[in-house]
């Protein structure tokens, strides 16, 4: 009987990926629970699975884009290898004076690709490193971990080009998440009308407050007061006060949120990812600082869930990181609202009829004019500057 191996569903709002990498061949003996292959979407990398063991026979190629449910290879249940794996012993020659080699050789043929790049760059042998994965495997998010300290062995130097024969152009192929992405983010435009408008805030109030009791703040919680933690409190108070933000069209229909999940996008070597802090309305300054540091490792390791993507109503974006002074950040369908954040400047302000020098950042505010007007945008960055140039409007929710 031929059992049908399908793209298995990741999340409600994908319904397509690419099928970044095979870990058979056609024709290979699969055994049940096997990974066989590796699903790229525009928001994580996941895994299929054997459901059954046989002979499996493949219909889509690496690199293919493949929809949610779609049939890939096809596995002859009536062609299963009974036999069992031989064991280490069996594996290796009576007379082989290096067993060890031979079986590195095996645990490397089980390695996914992933893991046998990042081993490349960096120097790291995956034998060294405590898999996580199924069965111990070693995974992509073990070996990420491992790699933040730099190689043992530098890495060699690129050979030094001469002569006529230097391209002045490289060319290399998309990856598979990057064009997810790009989709993505050409859909936002294509379907919403999105329209920025920009504010300035003063960053003094702020700064104080976080000089002030960082130092107490870290000593009770362990993690540093940091300023999104600010804006992700000044945004519910905004999303409370200009409900219109909170909303988003489904069909004909305006829907209306009434929670506060706010996405905090993180910059990965893939790509951009949103994970989304949950109720932010009822968790206290401590507790925004404690998850978006959970989801920074997450996203640099590889693990962010598709729970932790899904589910937000509005999005922070931060820019200055990277040393952006202003942008007009593109919405997170199908959300009607993106804050973009940007680099702190000390600049000359007029203040009470006296030029003084007060640490400013510029924000800015895209939004989906089908749905939102001018009127309700501007408020609401208003009210984002006002609550965090005079945080007391966070204590009162005023």
């Amino acid at each position: 009987m031929a059992i049908e191996v399908k793209v298995p569903p990741v999340g409600e709002s994908i319904s397509s990926g690419i099928l970044a990498v095979w870990h058979v061949k056609d024709g290979d003996q699969v055994k049940r629970d096997q990974v066989l292959f590796e699903l790229e979407t525009d928001k994580i990398t996941s895994e299929g699975l054997a459901e059954a063991a046989g002979k499996i026979s493949l219909s889509v190629a690496e690199g293919d884009d493949v929809d949610i449910g779609q049939v890939v290879a096809t596995i002859d249940e009536s062609a299963a290898d009974d036999t069992p794996p031989p064991t280490k012993e069996e594996a290796a020659p009576a007379n082989a004076e290096t067993p060890e080699v031979v079986v590195e050789e095996a645990e490397a043929t089980i390695q996914s690709p992933a893991v046998r790049r990042i081993a490349a760059e960096t120097g790291t042998d995956p034998a060294t490193i405590e898999g996580t994965g199924k069965d111990g495997r070693v995974t992509k998010g073990d070996m990420l971990k491992t790699g933040e300290s730099p190689a043992t062995t530098p890495p060699p130097l690129p050979p030094t080009k001469t002569g006529p024969t230097e391209s002045r152009t490289s060319r290399k192929k998309m990856s598979g998440i990057r064009r997810k992405i790009a989709d993505h983010l050409v859909r936002a435009q294509q379907e919403a009308a999105i329209l920025t408008t920009f504010n300035e805030v003063d960053m003094t109030a702020v700064m104080n407050l976080r000089k002030q009791h960082q130092e107490k703040f870290v000593a009770k919680y362990g993690r540093k007061l940091g300023f999104m933690s600010f804006f992700v409190k000044a945004v519910v108070q905004a999303l409370k006060d200009v409900p219109g933000i909170n909303a988003q069209l489904d069909g004909q229909e305006i829907v209306t949120n009434h929670f506060y999940d706010v996405g905090i996008a993180v910059g990965t070597e893939k790509g951009l990812v949103v994970p989304v802090v949950r109720d932010c309305d009822k968790k206290s300054f401590a507790d925004i600082e404690g998850d978006i540091i959970g989801y920074a490792g997450k996203a640099r390791n590889g693990t962010l869930s598709i729970d932790d993507l899904q589910g937000g109503v509005f999005t922070i974006t931060n820019g200055g990181i990277y040393g952006s002074m202003l942008s007009t950040p593109i919405l997170n369908p199908p959300q009607s609202g993106i804050l973009g954040m940007h680099s702190i400047q000390d600049r000359p302000m007029a203040v009470d009829g006296e030029v003084v020098i007060r640490p400013m950042m510029y924000l800015a505010l895209s939004y989906d004019h089908r749905i939102v007007d001018g009127k309700e945008a501007v408020t609401f960055l208003v009210k984002v500057k006002d609550a965090i140039e005079d945080p007391t409007h966070l204590l009162f929710e005023i």
